[in-house]
């Protein structure tokens, strides 16, 4: 069975889409933007501070679903530019210390000309 998740501590979707998917014990985060889920803005434009606002979203939305940075088992990350690896990495390594398995990509646009997006799955064993 599945459990669709929304919290208002995280930007709302901006399509047709859940924010997460509860499915057993996995809980899929669909990717997260650098958008302030207070007023709707998207963070600073450079990939630090968008990356900062992303992680934010994550953990609320993480907590917000029962789960925790320590429960994410699998990310997928998409940079505008893959020049930002380093940069980005430096804020990601310092919320993700469990060094969950990953992806990461350089993509051509992201939505709202975001820098960077972030999927995430957890799991709760």
């Amino acid at each position: 069975m599945l459990e669709h998740i929304s919290t208002p501590n995280a930007p709302a979707a901006i399509g047709p889409y859940s924010q997460a998917v509860k499915a057993g014990n996995f809980l899929y985060l669909s990717g997260m933007l650098p958008v302030n889920p207070a007023d709707g803005t998207m963070a600073a434009p450079e990939i630090k501070a968008q990356t900062a606002q992303i992680l934010k979203n994550i953990d609320a939305l993480l907590k917000d679903a029962g789960y925790c940075e320590a429960d994410v088992v699998k990310t997928t990350c998409f940079l505008a530019d893959i020049a930002d690896f380093g940069a980005f990495n430096e804020v990601y390594a310092g919320y993700f210390v469990n060094k969950p398995a990953r992806s990461c990509f350089a993509v051509k646009d992201l939505p709202k000309a975001a820098l960077v997006e972030v999927e995430v799955i957890a799991c709760k064993a």
